[in-house]
C-alpha cells in the first residue's frame, strides 16, 4: 500500500493562551497558520472561569481541545507551564515541527526560544499590545487587531483615511548588505523579503502603507527594480545617481 502521507508537508501546533487573549483571535490564528502545513494539534489552555462561555463555545466550534488547569494557589499560572511542557513534548515526539502560540504574553519569550534552538519553526499570534521580547523571539508575528466595536454595533464605518505610504531607510541597509556579497550587485525580492523578516519576525510593507513589498521597494529612488527570469531584483542605484533617501 502507497504511503498516503505527504512526508513534505508541515505539522502545525496551535496553542492558545486562552488567559491572555480574546475568542476572536482563533480564526484568524488558524488562518494564518494554513500557509505553513496541516494543523495536526489545536489545544487551548486556561483555568475554569477563562474556558467557560465564549472561549467554550470558540473552542468548540473550531474543534480545539479545552486543556483546563486548576490553580492550585492563588496567584499561580498552571497554564502557561502546560502549554510549553505540551509544545515541547510535541516536538521531540515529532508530532509537529511549526509552532503558532497564540499569546501576548512575554512569558512564552524562553519557550520560543528553547523550541527554535530544536529547530522547529515558531510564529506568534498576538494582539497590539504584545511585547517586543515575545515578537522578537518568533520567526514571525503576525498582529491581530480586535474589529471595531462601533462598527460592529451597526453604524456606518467610516471612511478610512489613505494610509501614508513610509520608507524606512532599514531597507536601502538591507539591499545593500546583501547586494554587496553577490557577483551582480543586488538581490532577489523573496531573499529580501525572507531577510527582512529575520531581522523583524513583525515586519510587513502594508504596516509602512504598501499593498507588497515589491510595491514598497519601487518607491525607492535610491533603489533599481529589474524583472529578470521570472523573477524581481533589487540593488542600490549608483551614488552618481542617487536620488532622495529613504526617510
Amino acid at each position: 500500500m502507497s504511503d498516503i502521507k505527504d512526508n513534505t508537508e508541515g505539522r502545525v501546533a496551535v496553542l492558545v493562551d486562552c488567559d491572555n487573549t480574546s475568542p476572536e483571535i482563533l480564526e484568524y490564528a488558524l488562518r494564518v497558520v494554513a500557509q505553513f502545513g496541516r494543523v495536526v494539534l489545536r489545544r487551548g489552555y486556561g483555568n475554569h472561569g477563562t474556558l467557560a462561555n465564549k472561549w467554550q463555545d470558540a473552542l468548540v466550534r473550531l474543534a480545539f481541545t479545552p486543556c483546563l488547569q486548576y490553580q492550585y494557589a492563588s496567584g499561580k499560572n498552571t497554564s502557561d507551564i502546560a502549554l510549553a511542557l505540551d509544545a515541547l513534548e510535541a516536538m521531540f515526539d515529532g508530532r509537529a515541527d511549526t509552532f503558532c502560540l497564540v499569546t501576548s504574553d512575554s512569558d512564552f519569550a524562553y519557550l520560543c526560544r528553547k523550541l527554535r534552538e530544536r529547530g522547529a519553526t515558531v510564529h506568534i499570534v498576538g494582539e497590539t499590545k504584545t511585547p517586543d521580547a515575545l515578537r522578537n523571539a518568533s520567526d514571525q508575528f503576525f498582529e491581530w487587531q480586535a474589529p471595531d466595536t462601533a462598527t460592529s454595533s451597526g453604524e456606518p464605518k467610516p471612511e478610512a483615511a489613505k494610509p501614508v505610504k513610509r520608507r524606512p531607510r532599514s531597507l536601502i541597509s538591507a539591499v545593500t548588505l546583501l547586494a554587496a556579497n553577490t557577483s551582480e550587485g543586488r538581490v532577489g525580492l523573496g531573499a529580501l523579503g525572507q531577510y527582512l523578516k529575520r531581522t523583524d519576525p513583525a515586519f510587513s510593507p502594508k504596516a509602512f502603507g504598501h499593498s507588497g513589498l515589491l510595491d514598497m521597494v519601487q518607491t525607492y529612488t535610491d533603489l533599481v527594480t529589474v524583472k529578470d527570469g521570472g523573477g524581481y531584483w533589487v540593488s542600490p542605484k549608483p551614488r552618481t545617481e542617487t536620488g532622495t533617501n529613504g526617510a
